[in-house]
């Protein structure tokens, strides 16, 4: 695996178990630019902890892509690709509606 590929990946790992601590909220775009009126709106906590979980995805995401590589099978590298698209419409739609994460 090179090098870059390792340091994606456990970037993301990282983000992820900081995010799943429920810590690290001003790493996610868009909150941390909130108000303090408008934070104290949301369930910091559980955003984080989703948040964290999305990371785990899209490090397996990436892991696979490079597993297509290693192994020589390109649809390895489309159920990666398919997991990722899936894994932002997800967060796009769950975040956005129904105020799942206002307090």
């Amino acid at each position: 695996m090179p090098i870059i590929v390792i340091v994606i990946i456990v970037s993301f790992v990282i983000l992820g178990v900081i995010l799943s601590l429920g810590k690290g909220a001003f790493l996610i775009a868009g909150y941390n630019t909130s108000s303090k009126e408008e934070k104290a709106k949301y369930d910091e906590k559980a955003l984080c902890k989703f948040m964290g979980k999305s990371m785990f995805v899209f490090a397996f995401c990436v892991f696979l892509w490079e597993l297509s590589e290693l192994i020589k099978q390109p649809i390895v590298f489309y159920i990666g690709l398919t997991l990722f698209i899936g894994t932002i419409i997800f967060i796009s739609i769950y975040v956005n509606t129904q105020n799942r994460f206002k307090k």
